[in-house]
């Protein structure tokens, strides 16, 4: 079994420096990474954002949850990236996706084309990407993208390039994920462009067990050297798991077992979040684990436990 890590996503900070601040509270308290989004919402710029947060920082990783590749063509994309590893001494994570937020679309014009197509041209990208971190100069000729002798300067600091970690939740997604990524999330469906009840009503053990399976059978003999990583949607440490799934079992509906059994939750006490981690560890494969800001301080005794163990 691989070790656990912890990341947080945050958007934004009150300030620059808070960001920074935080940046370093979260290397001291033992989490991995320090994850931001690509939205047009109300957010930093994600590539700044993290090298400001890079160059605070020594230990701790940095990336991006994800970057949408609709809206940043991979030749900028992978140099941007390439720098920021540079930048970093290898501390880069650069999460990649096909793009699902329809609110992005609506504010930037972009086409927000069918699952297929966006998917096609994340395939496309992926490559782009990993060859333009590879070679000198590249030549592409693909149904999306078409590059002409286009160079792969500079040279990530990592060899190869920095780690990929791309998510998804249907079969070609996690086929592609599990062909190019080192990192892979297993998500919830988000076809309806937004997170709402259909998020979480597809969030079951049994939707994230056959997905597992997908990765396993796709990656072959690749499987054993992923980490397989889960967002945390929802969180509450310190009161007991049957209470809180309780009162969140009244809110959305769904037994309070199946709240409490789903990857997409975290509820209980420091011991009860602990066992559970292992559990699903043991069962699943799971060992990155992501939430957000609001937990940082609640959940650091779960990191000091058992991060890295």
């Amino acid at each position: 079994m691989r070790p656990f890590r912890f990341g947080m996503q945050l958007s934004k900070a009150s300030s620059l420096t808070a960001w920074r601040d935080t940046a370093r509270k979260l290397e001291d308290l033992g989490y991995s990474t320090l994850f931001i989004p690509d939205h047009f919402e109300d957010q930093y710029g994600p590539l700044v954002a993290l090298t400001v947060a890079a160059e605070a920082t020594t230990t701790l990783n940095v990336g991006s949850l994800v970057f949408d590749n609709d809206y940043r063509h991979p030749l900028v994309l992978a140099k941007e990236c390439a720098t920021l590893d540079l930048a970093s001494e290898g501390r880069l994570e650069v999460g990649l996706g096909a793009g699902w937020m329809e609110s992005d679309y609506d504010q930037s014009g972009v086409e927000y084309d069918s699952p297929g197509v966006r998917v096609g041209r994340l395939e496309e990208g992926i490559k782009i990407v990993k060859a333009l971190w590879a070679n000198d100069t590249v030549d592409f000729e693909g149904e999306h993208y078409h590059l002409t002798g286009a160079h792969g300067q500079p040279r990530p600091h990592s060899p190869g390039g920095p780690k990929l970690l791309i998510g998804g939740g249907s079969r070609r997604v996690l086929r592609i994920a599990a062909e190019n990524a080192q990192i892979i999330g297993i998500n919830p469906s988000l076809r309806a462009g937004f997170v709402g009840p259909q998020t979480i009503a597809s969030a079951s053990t049994e939707h994230y067990a056959e997905r597992v399976g997908w990765v396993r059978e796709f990656a072959g003999d690749r499987f054993d050297e992923l980490e397989l990583q889960s967002l945390v949607f929802l969180a509450q440490i310190g009161r007991p798991q049957a209470e809180v799934s309780e009162e969140m079992s009244k809110l959305v509906g769904f037994p309070p077992e199946d709240i409490a059994a789903s990857p997409i939750g975290l509820f209980g006490t420091e011991d009860e979040i602990v066992e559970t981690l292992e559990r699903r560890r043991e069962e699943s494969g799971f060992s990155y684990w992501v939430l957000h800001e609001g937990e940082i301080d609640s959940f650091a005794p779960v990191v000091a436990r058992l991060a890295g163990s």
